[in-house]
């Protein structure tokens, strides 16, 4: 991942703005390339399961006293609408290798002192000094946990909400020691996935409405 970024850096000089953040950002954008097909069936299958729970919110309430019915009952419904409940679960496993060899290589990364300033930042190696970057991650990650809500019920919902605040506080809070490098992939990382997944939700919601 380190020559994938050294290419990416290299790739400013020859524009003429030698850059590291610019590198981590189009490496960013690379990597979300990659993995947009995965991400694609993962979207989907979340938005599926969206419009999915009022109906399974009716199975669980009818047959409440039978589990195995209602078991039964929701296989039939996932396949009627050619749902796999844990297909969206396979995209954020193939992320996790990505996720950890961009951890690696920008922990410790020998930038070049003459480039490694970027914005307001003195050092992509450091934490952001003005703490804009870990507020940034914090509030990306909320609008994620949100977008990505499955309109679950009961316990479901409240370990969902509970999670949905969890979460942003968590990543904010790591933000604050992280290097501003791998913040930046965070926040462009989120930022690109909040793109795909609107205009994924607008295509599916017009092909319905078609």
């Amino acid at each position: 991942m380190r020559e994938s970024l050294a290419y990416c850096y290299q790739l400013t000089q020859m524009a003429g703005f030698p850059s590291y953040g610019v590198a981590i950002i189009v490496l960013t954008i690379l990597i979300k390339a990659i993995l947009a097909p995965l991400t694609v069936k993962q979207i989907k299958s979340m938005k599926g399961m969206q419009e999915l729970q009022p109906r399974m919110k009716a199975i669980q309430d009818k047959y409440k006293n039978d589990p195995q019915k209602v078991q039964q009952e929701m296989a039939t419904l996932y396949k009627e609408m050619g749902i796999n409940p844990l297909s969206g679960c396979l995209p954020l496993l193939v992320q996790m290798p990505f996720l950890i060899a961009i951890y690696w290589a920008l922990q410790g990364y020998p930038y070049d002192p003459a480039y490694e300033s970027f914005l307001w930042l003195p050092s992509l190696g450091e934490a952001d000094p003005l703490y804009i970057l870990p507020v940034l991650s914090a509030i990306s990650t909320y609008i994620m946990s949100k977008q990505t809500s499955t309109g679950a019920t009961g316990a479901a919902a409240s370990q969902q909400k509970m999670m949905a605040i969890f979460m942003p506080l968590f990543i904010g809070y790591i933000s604050l020691t992280f290097p501003s490098g791998l913040v930046i992939y965070w926040v462009v990382s989120n930022v690109f996935q909040l793109v795909q997944q609107h205009f994924i939700y607008k295509s599916l919601d017009e092909k319905k409405g078609a």
